[in-house]
């Protein structure tokens, strides 16, 4: 009899000790509650999650010091847990399933992709050491990137935002915020930038003349009536095509290797200061007849120049 009492008190101890370290609670500092699978999944797989077991947590302590997360295409829905990644510099979670990210904890983020996911908001006034921010393709109605002042790279393109205030972030090199319904974009006070993608948005104005490091632009299919590179010297390549343009004064451009000007209501068109040896496409503007050229390029048409088949080039339109 007392044998089998001691035998039950030996197996009740160790049961009890086996729930008790496999009990956890998300308030319990020692554990970061994961409670999206593939979130978990992923993180099983890259060797963060060692107990490789998906259970809902992972140990704190496993990832507070991790630095890069790349959760590429991974179907995630949910990235709450994200908050005790307190070291991470780069988040990369771009084509998943996202409708929210909370990476206000994340204080050390240089660089963070959240493209192609279906956010509808996104707050980054923490994150003032962001460099690198890409959050395209997804249901953005507004950006406030006002606190970013380190932003080199700002991609937001694919979205619904009717406006972008960029001002702070004076160390701006590349922006893309192609495909929103923008009606307004200052950049007079970037002017470190030398990329620009702007098209397919509803942009009446552009002035480019602060942006003096300017290599190449995209503002296509907007309701621009005017545009002036006089100061863009450094221009390399670009497309202003499907606006309202009466002309366009490329002559201070002579390194200019690309343009696509298409589209237009061009009556004139002088490239005889380009060289345009990447590709030039003048085509679909009915009110232009004749492209002036110089002799070196009348004599060798690049086969990438394309016209319509009723316009000629020449060395003097007039």
């Amino acid at each position: 009899m007392k044998i089998t009492l001691k035998l039950l008190l030996v197996i009740f101890l160790f049961v009890t000790c086996s729930k008790d370290e496999d009990t956890f609670s998300c308030s319990d500092s020692r554990y970061t509650c994961i409670p999206d699978l593939n979130f978990e999944q992923s993180l099983i797989e890259l060797g963060i999650d060692k107990d490789g077991t998906p259970n809902g947590h992972v140990l704190t302590s496993d990832v507070s010091g991790i630095t890069e997360l790349v959760l590429v295409g991974k179907g995630i829905s949910d990235l709450a847990g994200i908050e005790d990644f307190v070291s991470l510099i780069g988040l990369y979670c771009w084509e998943n399933q996202l409708t929210s990210l909370d990476v206000s904890n994340n204080t050390s983020l240089e660089s963070l992709n959240c493209g192609g996911n279906q956010l509808t908001s996104l707050d980054v006034s923490n994150n003032t050491s962001l460099e690198l921010l890409s959050c395209g393709n997804n249901q953005l109605i507004s950006l406030d990137v006002s606190q970013n002042t380190a932003l080199t790279y700002l991609n937001c393109g694919g979205n619904q935002l009717t406006s972008l205030a960029v001002s702070n972030s004076t160390s701006l090199i590349e922006l893309r915020c192609s495909g929103n319904q923008l009606t307004n974009l200052d950049l007079s006070k970037n002017t470190s930038l030398e990329e620009i993608h702007c098209e397919y948005n509803l942009l009446t104005n552009l002035d480019l003349s602060k942006n003096t490091n300017l290599k190449g632009f995209l503002c296509g299919f907007n309701q621009l009536t005017s545009l002036n590179f006089g100061k863009n010297t450094n221009l390399i390549g670009g497309g202003c095509y499907f606006n309202q343009l009466t002309s366009l004064d490329v002559s201070q451009n002579t390194s200019l290797e690309y343009l696509q000007c298409q589209g237009n209501q061009f009556t004139s068109l002088d490239v005889s200061f380009n060289t345009l040896s990447l590709g030039f496409d003048c085509r679909f503007m009915p009110l232009l007849t004749c492209i002036k050229v110089n002799q070196s390029q009348l004599d060798n048409i690049p086969s990438t120049w394309i016209k319509d088949p009723e316009d000629t080039y020449s060395l003097d339109c007039n």
